[in-house]
This record gives C-alpha cells, structure tokens and sequence, in this order.
C-alpha cells in the first residue's frame, strides 16, 4: 500500500478544513470499504491524506425527535439494526442494515460508509487499475461487452455498476434526507437526489453528517427484501424496499425503491402507480411486480434480475 498521511478530525469543521486543503483527500470512518480498496491499488490515484472522522464523537447518535429518526453518520450498522426504536418504527430499515456484509462488517462498518461506499463492479475493482472505465475517466464501460452478470437492468447510461448499498433503497422509500457539511455551510438533501451514476453529490470538501428520516403515516407498513447468492455476507443481486400507506382498506400511496439492478436507487413508480387506489391481492401485486421491470433493459448477461426483481417487488408488496 502507498505511504498516506493520516489525521485525525476532532471535529467536523477540522474535518472539512483538511478535506479543502488536501486534494484528493478521501475519509475514512470504519474503513471496511476504502482499505481494501488501498491495498488492491484500485483507483488511478491513490490518495496522499485520509481524514479520519471516526475521532468526532458527535457524529455517532441514534435519536428520534418530533420530526423523526435521526441517525449520525458514524452510527454502526449493528447499532442500527438492534436500536429499539428502529426495530419498532422504522423496522425496514432495522432489515436493510441486518442484511449487509457478516456481523463483524456491521460491527465496524458505519451508515456514513455504507451511502457513500465505492461501487463492486470487478472492472472497477480490480487490482493495479486495469480497467481505466468510464467512472474512472476513462472512455468505456468494459461491463457492457465484457461479463455483465451483476451489472445494471435499470437506468443505466455511461457506467452500469449498480448501487451496492442495502441501507439506500431503505431509507429512499422512507422519504430520508442526507446533512452535508462543508467549509461553506451546511445542506439538506433528498436521499434520493444524493446519488449520482458516476458517485455523489458530495463536494471534494464536504462530509455526510446525518441521516434525517421523517416519522412514517399512520397506516404504514414496510419490507425489505433481498436476494444474493449467498445469504450472508454478498451484495444484493436485487433487493427492494416497500413503504406502503393503506387508508380505508385501499392504497393511498407507496414508496417501492429497487436495489442492485441500477445505478442509483431506482424509485419504481409504475408499481406505486400500479397499486395506488386499490385494495392489495396476488393480482394487483403481480401487476405491480410487472410494472416495476416494465421499463429493464438488460445487457447480454443479466436479463435474470428482471425476474428476481418481479418476483421481490410482488411478495414484499404481499408482504
């Protein structure tokens, strides 16, 4: 691994000061994701300084307010997953976090990192930058005409890595928003408007703070669900996350955010069209399952996500 200098933020002002004065910077919290990057020489330039903000005490809190859930960047995904409150009133969210990585991964690995975690596509990832792609600067996806298997069916344009993180569609269904920090300010954003095709919104000196999710309807009821090869420890070929509002016996609106098949959180709002108005049964659900691939169009490799991808939508719409 190349010699890096290492700082060790106090505070996020610290933190951010550091990111502006240091190009090409990267943070570093529960580092599950960027050592591993580091030691495989991954990116075309590795950095010179990593900050590290697992040293910023406020940063770690899980609390619910009158407005809602509100999460810290450095919150461990095994506190999140167990937090009582989580567990009782956010429970998609509880399910999303329980799915990622092995225990010892959520022990370490923080929410901060799992929004923000580079994505697993093998040109991407692989060892001594081989591939110089298109997210790298380069002028091609190698996925495209290379093995697509576990690349984008959803959405995809100039990179079709998929978006690797559980917790996303979660908390995109959930309508959550994301606190950036930087040295000109602070923002709140749309989780859904975070995430870019080629990364995040995330300026070179601005850090992720805080996870603001609002308190769901009366009549709310969530699922996650996730397929990989295997159960525990892989990235999801295909999840889906449902946040379903019934009033009266009908639906009066639904948030269905797919996982692992595009490069951002894909927001499936044909299915929620599809379901809107009315009563839930095996029929209106497989109409909603269809609606939600209506629109895949998969590479040479991958049309299968289309069908795990039908068949999550429509048992966690039954769900």
């Amino acid at each position: 691994m190349k010699n890096f200098f290492h700082f060790d933020a106090k505070t996020v002002r610290e933190a951010t000061e550091i990111l502006s004065r240091y190009s090409g910077s990267k943070v570093i919290a529960g580092g599950t994701d960027l050592l591993g990057a580091l030691k495989d020489s991954v990116y075309p330039i590795l950095p010179e300084v990593l900050v590290n903000i697992k040293t910023i005490p406020e940063l770690n809190y899980i609390r619910e307010d009158e407005a809602g859930l509100k999460i810290g960047a450095l919150a461990t995904l095994f506190n999140i997953e167990t937090n009582p409150i989580v567990r009782e009133k956010y429970p998609i969210l509880a399910e999303a976090a329980h799915a990622v990585g092995s225990p010892a991964i959520r022990s370490m690995g923080t929410i901060g990192g799992n929004l923000c975690q580079h994505v697993r596509c093998w040109y991407y990832r692989s060892s001594g930058n081989r591939f110089y792609c298109f997210r790298k600067g380069g002028a091609i996806c190698y996925g495209v005409p290379g093995d697509n298997r576990y690349l984008a069916i959803l959405g995809g344009k100039v990179c079709f890595a998929v978006c690797p993180s559980d917790t996303v569609p979660a908390l995109v269904a959930l309508g959550a928003s994301a606190k950036i920090v930087g040295t000109k300010g602070e923002r709140i954003v749309p989780l859904k408007e975070f995430f870019l095709v080629l990364g995040t919104v995330l300026a070179p000196d601005e850090i992720l703070t805080e996870i603001q999710v609002p308190k769901p309807k009366a009549g709310t009821k969530q699922k996650f669900l996730k397929f990989a090869l295997r159960k525990a420890i892989d990235f999801a070929i295909s999840s889906v996350a449902a946040v379903i509002t019934v009033e009266a016996g009908a639906v009066k609106e639904s948030r269905i955010v797919l996982g692992g098949v595009a490069p951002t959180p894909y927001r499936a709002t044909k299915a929620e069209d599809a379901l809107k108005g009315k009563s839930i049964s095996e029929s209106v659900a497989e109409d909603a399952a269809k609606a939600a691939v209506a629109d895949a169009m998969p590479l040479s490799m991958n049309a299968y996500k289309a069908s795990i991808t039908k068949a999550l939508v429509k048992r966690a719409i039954l769900a």
